[in-house]
């Protein structure tokens, strides 16, 4: 493959120098595939290759004015560096003795940990910043650096640079930025925040740690701080320009507030156009099991930084497919009606549930409460009888004795076959996506358990990236101020670029919104605020009502379980690796059930290994891979849960089908 294929074509190129280091140049090139870097120093020549997958946004900026000293004579402090202070272009405090316009570009590489955890990977910040002041005057400058800017968002967005930003410099006229349009910029956020999630941090952390990443990609977005149960699943039922509005959905919570967000939409008249909306999870409860098992999916580096990989996620906003659940459950008290609602992580009875519900008197604590309470019902060991039917999905092999279920062999290569074609977003494979790639196509199935990271590590990133963090310290203010001397002249007499190029490492921001952002909790118009009738819309079910008998070729299973809990994602919690095998789109429900029968030693080994996947393997545990399911409890005076996405429902008779595809799940 040529090296124009490896990188894409060129759309933009400069050339950049240090005034400090006369001898050293910087050539970056914009192309399809990223931003490239070279660096050019005494006949030696390093490179490396910014994907636009980890670049996030780009902002151009002024220099800020400076205040004037008190004395005018104060000396130098030894060693002491002047650095560059920024203020965005339409600021008040910009320093008009200064032409220059700073293109700052936010990425986010992949790189390997130091020290004791060299083996590890992590998303660490990098700030690109290009300075462009070739022109005299200001809006020359500007001209050129907002065709940079442009090129990037749209390449970013994965939508193609219109052609009015590639053309020559010489043909552009003073008004070429108003016959571009909008520049990809076509998103807005509603953004949920439930500030009593986990250990009740969630909404300082989104001040602190989400908002820096919404300003840096420009994302303007509308924030709601819940204020109780099924308040976000109220609002978003009952908000009647919710998909004119609003392009995603962002949860700042736990799994629950998700639950709400879902059958909120699906209440809705217009819930298939709702359903289109782009569903993000930024991990701030106690379980956070869709966080880990979109970002495992992909194979990021979830556990170094929860909260920056899932809001990379968020703000990358590729959305894919994500299978939802129909549930209907019926209480066991008779006459009783029956609900329907639309799971997205899981369906539990027996121990798992009994622990998560149980728990919640420990919630202050955070993640720990599931461990300590694991242990008391391990002591106090419940078993419950019922019945359970389903029906093994497409592909896969009836269950036997065997503890696990593997595809066909036929399905295996089918799948395989898959996983070698074309990304198109779970289960990727290791290159970069065209901004021309097909986006809307179906989703891939997994060939194996641990998927490989859709990003290539960056193997040089010790090098050039880090001289780019130490040149922020090497070039002081006066420099970068210095005019063109008579050595950057062509011989046409034409003036050579005299851009300054350097690497800002990132900085703690205080919290701020982004422009047309709200900050303050929305809330609905008077008139929305009465009750009305809820009604659960949706696809019609396939399934016989809960009254009638399961069809005659589903496989029964009559007894005393310990535990029976059906998975769509890889993860239930963060530490939580239950279903190996599952992946958000693959259309299969997996039934992880234990009879009884089992001993307490056992049980533990079985908790231990969930959060390694090794339980699989356990005589004990069966996995069986199903498209519908149904629960039926003998008892109605049990003690044990039935819980929804950890959501506690009706103790009684359940069963669930799946919808393959049927949500957007927002991912890089």
């Amino acid at each position: 493959m040529s090296e124009m294929q490896t990188r894409g074509t060129v759309l933009l190129e400069e050339t950049f120098y240090i005034f400090n280091k006369k001898k050293t140049v910087y050539r970056v090139k914009l192309t399809e595939k990223g931003l490239s870097l070279q660096k050019e120093s005494n006949g030696n020549s390093k490179s490396e290759t910014i994907q636009l997958d980890d670049i996030v946004g780009c902002r151009c900026m002024r220099r800020k004015r400076r205040k004037s000293e008190s004395c005018v004579c104060r000396p130098m402090t030894p060693g002491r560096k002047s650095g560059l202070s920024v203020v965005e272009e339409n600021s008040t405090e910009q320093d008009e003795n200064d032409s220059s316009v700073y293109l700052y570009i936010y990425s986010y590489l992949l790189k390997k940990g130091r020290g004791v955890k060299s083996s590890t990977l992590k998303r660490d910040k990098m700030t690109i910043t290009l300075r462009f002041r070739s022109f005299d005057h200001l809006e020359d400058n500007m001209r050129e650096a907002q065709r940079w800017r442009v090129a990037i968002k749209y390449l970013v967005r994965n939508k193609p640079v219109p052609p009015a930003v590639l053309m020559p410099r010489d043909h552009l006229d003073q008004d070429y930025m108003a016959e571009i349009p909008n520049s990809g910029e076509d998103r807005r956020l509603l953004v949920f925040v439930n500030p009593k999630s986990g250990s009740g941090k969630a909404k300082e952390m989104f001040e602190r740690r989400v908002v820096p990443l919404l300003i840096d990609a420009e994302l303007p977005y509308d924030l709601h701080l819940t204020s109780g149960p099924n308040d976000a699943r109220r609002f978003v039922r009952q908000r009647h320009d919710l998909t004119s509005t609003y392009s995603d959905i962002v949860i700042v919570s736990g799994d629950g507030l998700m639950f709400e967000v879902i059958n909120g939409l699906l209440e809705r008249p217009d819930w298939g156009e709702a359903c289109q909306l782009g569903l993000g999870i930024i991990p701030g409860g106690s379980g956070n099991g869709l966080a880990k098992s979109v970002s495992f999916a992909q194979g990021e580096p979830y556990s170094q930084n929860p909260v920056l990989v899932s809001a990379l996620n968020v703000v990358k906003g590729h959305k894919a497919p994500m299978d939802l659940i129909r549930v209907e459950t019926k209480s066991l008290v008779p006459d009783s009606p029956s609900k329907i609602l639309y799971s997205f992580l899981s369906i539990g009875w027996g121990l798992i549930s009994d622990i998560d519900i149980e728990s919640e008197r420990l919630r202050s604590i955070g993640g720990q409460r599931f461990t300590i309470w694991s242990l008391a019902r391990l002591v106090g060991l419940r078993t419950y009888r019922g019945r359970l039917s389903y029906c093994i999905a497409p592909g896969y092999r009836s269950a036997g004795n065997g503890p696990l279920l593997r595809r066909s062999t036929s399905e295996t290569e089918a799948i395989n076959n898959l996983s070698n074609g074309q990304n198109n977003g779970f289960n990727g494979n290791l290159r970069s996506q065209s901004c021309h790639e097909d986006l809307s196509a179906p989703l891939s199935l997994p060939s194996d358990r641990s998927p490989a990271p859709r990003m290539r590590l960056n193997s040089t990133a010790s090098s050039i990236s880090e001289e780019f963090s130490v040149l922020e310290y090497e070039i002081d203010g006066e420099v970068l101020g210095e005019t063109a001397g008579p050595e950057n002249i062509n011989p046409n007499g034409s003036r050579l670029r005299l851009d300054s190029f350097y690497s800002a490492k990132s900085r703690s921001s205080a919290f701020y919104s982004v422009a047309a952002s709200s900050y303050h909790s929305l809330t609905l118009p008077d008139d929305d605020q009465s009750p009305d009738a809820v009604c659960m819309y949706g696809p019609a079910s396939r399934l016989p009502a809960l009254t009638q008998p399961v069809p005659s070729s589903w496989t029964v299973i009559d007894g005393d379980f310990v535990m029976v809990h059906a998975n769509y994602q890889s993860h239930i919690g963060s530490d939580c690796y239950i279903a190996p095998d599952a992946r958000p789109d693959d259309g299969v429900i997996w039934l992880a059930v234990i009879r009884a029968g089992a001993t307490r030693s056992q049980l533990l080994q079985f908790l231990l290994g969930v959060s390694s996947g090794s339980h699989i393997h356990m005589p004990i545990v069966q996995m069986i891979p199903v498209t519908a399911f149904r629960l039926e409890p003998e008892s109605v005076k049990s003690t044990g849960h039935i819980t929804v996405d950890g959501e506690l429902v009706d103790y009684g008779p359940i069963q669930a089908e799946v919808m393959p595809g049927m949500a957007r799940v927002l991912t890089r």
